[in-house]
């Protein structure tokens, strides 16, 4: 059933996930109050194999329209694309505040620079134990732990009771206080009751504790020390913790640093600005200037961890980078987890690497990375620490959160007080308590350049079969007085077969044209159509017949 907005004195407290249930990305929850609502997260996906030309996949704004005038404001937990990039697209429904902190914020900035008409949106910048007062909800922002820095997860005061939105976090115990999750805050909550908690459930197949920094720190150091030539880091742009790390690594052992990539550039310029990392006077290197520097005193951070084509690390594999080309002395370290899906990629690019005679370290290898999810301990930790009468797991695939609906009941949460949602399923607390009460629409859009939503499933069926058995274009022109061919049939094939490997193929295909055109008289109605739909549908089953293969048949009919 479609969900409309809500009657005046409806106080029932409702949350609303439009993406991140059932799926990695698209994050985007709406909490409800009466009248009013808040948006946490507005985050993207990246495509899929089968979406074809696609660039980024953002949730459907459909709710969000309907109820656009309910909306107060869109709250930010960190800044990974799949929690913060579908925000442009949001701020074109509807012109609400923006909530952040200073990294998520400066972040932010930038992307909404970059879209005509948002560069004036109005970003509020927060910290961490700062209250925020948005209609009837207090928002107290909590640290937390993650792949990036300054993410926060959220306690959010309503007049039912407290939810916690744990945002993507994890537990460490080791390093500087203002990177370690506040457990403390979370168990005050606890002390003085939750009434929901939202845990991330990414990590939940993953048994004991994330590893810590610290350990990843001195594997990094060893492999340092131990190379012979340059050294080439490849991360996650936004893992400021761990390019700190690598200069802390470059300043024991004299190198000097080079940032490669536009994505690493802009995250260090952000970071330094702000005061979240630290690159001594002196140490960082203009990458012009890195071949003139000696091999073993260098030490480069660059995109490419995930095998991406256009990356930094790919044209140096290649041989077609600018500045920087790969040595048999260098050593190669990806210091990222494998996502899904990049694994043949990320495969080619170490196999070019070795080919080229090059040393690779990989998570596979050495303990070069940490996730910033929490695992099975760390998760349990959470729920021990907010004691919530009612859990629902958040932030994962649909196994994700059957595992974590599970584990939350072997930490004792009751069975009845686990709500298992998905996207647009409407959870609402009232005085019965908690329960699933319909849907809103949801879905996905697909972005395509500055097409948004005007791709579909038709069109990427057309591009599949494009992808897999090529076009035929078929151009006749004919007398419009005598309807006699005066031009063609012109056969133009396109990904479908070479003319020199097919003898009479396509000969013969015009001959089929021909048929068909013979069969339908000249008085026959509509008969431009009717000859280019049985050129379809002959030539179809011609090509099925003699080649086994289905291109797409378009035929150009015109009458002078």
């Amino acid at each position: 059933m479609e969900h409309n907005e809500s009657p005046e004195g409806d106080k029932a407290l409702k949350i609303i996930p439009l993406g991140g249930l059932g799926e990695i990305g698209l994050n985007m929850m709406v909490i409800e109050y009466g009248g009013d609502a808040i948006i946490i997260d507005a985050g993207l996906m990246f495509p899929e194999d089968y979406m074809l030309g696609i660039d980024i996949v953002i949730p459907s704004m459909d709710y969000i329209k309907q109820n656009a005038s309910r909306i107060l404001a869109v709250i930010l937990t960190h800044a990974h694309e799949d929690h913060i990039g579908a925000l442009p697209y949001l701020l074109k429904e509807v012109d609400i505040p923006v909530y952040g902190t200073s990294f998520t914020l400066g972040v932010v900035r930038r992307k909404l620079e970059e879209q005509a008409g948002l560069g004036s949106s109005s970003l509020n910048v927060f910290h961490a134990g700062e209250l925020l007062r948005i209609g009837p909800f207090e928002v107290d922002p909590i640290r937390v732990s993650h792949s990036t820095v300054d993410g926060v997860g959220l306690a959010v005061r309503t007049p039912r009771g407290v939810i916690v939105h744990t945002g993507d976090f994890k537990i460490n115990l080791s390093g500087k206080e203002s990177t370690m999750t506040d457990v403390n805050s979370f168990a005050r909550y606890g002390e003085k009751g939750v009434l929901a908690l939202l845990s991330d459930s990414t990590n939940v197949e993953k048994h004991g504790y994330t590893i810590s920094d610290s350990e990843v720190a001195d594997s990094l150091r060893r492999i340092a020390f131990d190379a012979e030539g340059r050294i080439v880091v490849a991360l996650f742009a936004s893992n400021v913790a761990r390019i700190q790390q690598i200069v802390d690594i470059a300043e024991m052992k004299g190198c000097k640093v080079v940032f490669c990539g536009r994505s690493v550039e802009l995250t260090v310029k952000i970071a330094r600005e702000l005061g979240y990392l630290q690159i001594p006077a002196g140490m960082e290197l203009d990458i012009r200037r890195s071949n003139d520097f000696p091999a073993n005193r260098l030490i480069l951070i660059t995109t490419g961890s995930q095998g991406e084509p256009m990356s930094a690390l790919a044209r140096m594999a290649a041989g077609n980078h600018k500045h920087i080309k790969i040595r048999k002395d260098d050593t190669i370290v990806f210091s990222s987890k494998i996502i899904p899906g990049n694994e043949k990629a990320i495969a080619g690019i170490i196999n070019t690497i070795y080919r080229l005679g090059a040393n690779v370290v990989y998570e596979k290898t050495a303990p070069v990375h940490v996730s910033g999810h929490a695992h099975q301990e760390e998760l349990k930790t959470m729920m021990h620490l907010t004691r919530p009468r009612y859990f629902i797991p958040i932030h994962g695939e649909y196994r994700h959160l059957v595992h974590h609906s599970r584990l939350a009941q072997s930490a004792g949460i009751p069975e009845e007080n686990v709500v298992l949602a998905e996207n647009g399923d409407i959870i609402t607390f009232d005085d019965d308590g908690a329960r699933l009460d319909g849907k809103v629409p949801t879905g996905r859009v697909l972005v395509d350049g500055k097409g948004v939503g005007d791709v579909g499933r038709s069109v990427l069926k057309e591009r599949q079969m494009l992808a897999e058995d090529g076009l035929v274009v078929v151009t006749i022109v004919f007398d419009e007085e005598t309807g006699v061919i005066v031009y063609g049939p012109e056969i133009v094939s396109r990904g479908f077969v070479f003319w020199t490997a097919t003898g009479h193929l396509l000969d013969d295909a015009q001959c089929v044209i021909l048929e068909v055109v013979e069969e339908i008289g000249m008085d026959a109605p509509n008969r431009t159509d009717l000859i280019r739909s049985k050129i379809q549908k002959a030539l179809r089953q011609y090509f099925n017949f003699t080649i086994k293969r289905r291109p797409i048949i378009v035929p150009v009919i015109m009458e002078l």
